[in-house]
């Protein structure tokens, strides 16, 4: 809708904003939607489901329903729902549309446009349908923009964990010796061990476990062949207690003995 002329909007004559009663309920088997629905949260709590997915309805939770939507909802009695709603369709399709749900970031801008569109079909004023057309282009040119910068936020959180991750691979390649903890090097990250190992394994292409023992493993191999230490004090200086565990790990990855390198 970024590209749609306002004079392409087709208002419709159902809008307003409501202090939904306390039994309100939009109930399963309605029809569905005819046309677009700007659907607006300012405060209460409740359940939507569209289209079979289920959402949490809660002050500034935002839906752009399209023609042909599927929904139903519900709200608490003893926290109801007051809302906003503006029906329009489209003389032509959108090349462009907003997402069917959010929770609205920049709320405040949006509610003054919400309450102004509203508040201009109260009495008869001049000029009302071309600045209503007006403010609901606006209002998809916000909600448009809201999900560009969350899209970039995410892009951006993405390129820091992925250089978070790329700098711990290279200390436990540095430090192959020492024993290292999930926990440990998730805190190095600033990341959550759970979030941690998953960015891991997606980066890396292996797991963390797997990084570290390869990393030892190829240590292991350049000490053997390099340094003229013996199988015992590779291991111990790699952090291995367990010479029958050294080995069997070394042949796993390389396919022979260690004693084969020395």
């Amino acid at each position: 809708m970024l590209h749609t002329s306002p004079d392409h909007f087709v208002l419709k004559p159902y809008f307003a904003t409501i202090h939904c009663e306390p039994n309100w309920a939009w109930r399963k088997g309605r029809p569905p939607m005819p046309n677009y629905d700007l659907f607006y949260v300012w405060s209460g709590h409740g359940e939507m489901t569209l289209n079979g997915t289920r959402y949490a309805l809660r002050p500034h939770t935002c839906f752009l329903f399209r023609p042909g939507d599927v929904n139903n909802a519900t709200h608490r009695p003893d926290h109801p729902l007051v809302l906003t709603y503006i029906h329009f369709d489209l003389a032509t399709p959108p090349a462009q549309i907003p997402a069917p749900h959010r929770v609205v970031k920049d709320f405040i801008t949006l509610e003054t446009l919400l309450s102004r569109y509203v508040n201009l079909f109260l009495t008869d004023v001049y000029g009302a349908e071309v600045e209503a057309k007006l403010i609901l282009k606006q209002a998809m040119i916000h909600l448009l923009r809201e999900e560009q910068e969350a899209a970039m936020e995410q892009s951006e959180g993405k390129r820091k964990q992925d250089e978070a991750i790329l700098e711990v691979a290279n200390y436990v390649r540095v430090h192959p010796g020492f024993p290292h903890s999930v926990e440990q090097l998730a805190m190095r990250a600033n990341m959550s061990p759970k979030l941690f190992s998953q960015r891991f394994k997606e980066k890396m292409g292996q797991t963390l476990r797997s990084y570290i023992v390869e990393s030892r493993i190829k240590r292991a191999e350049h000490l053997l062949h390099f340094t003229g230490m013996s199988v015992t004090e590779t291991a111990y200086a790699l952090g291995y207690n367990d010479m029958h565990f050294f080995s069997r790990q070394f042949k796993q990855y390389t396919g022979r003995n260690p004693s084969e390198i020395r």
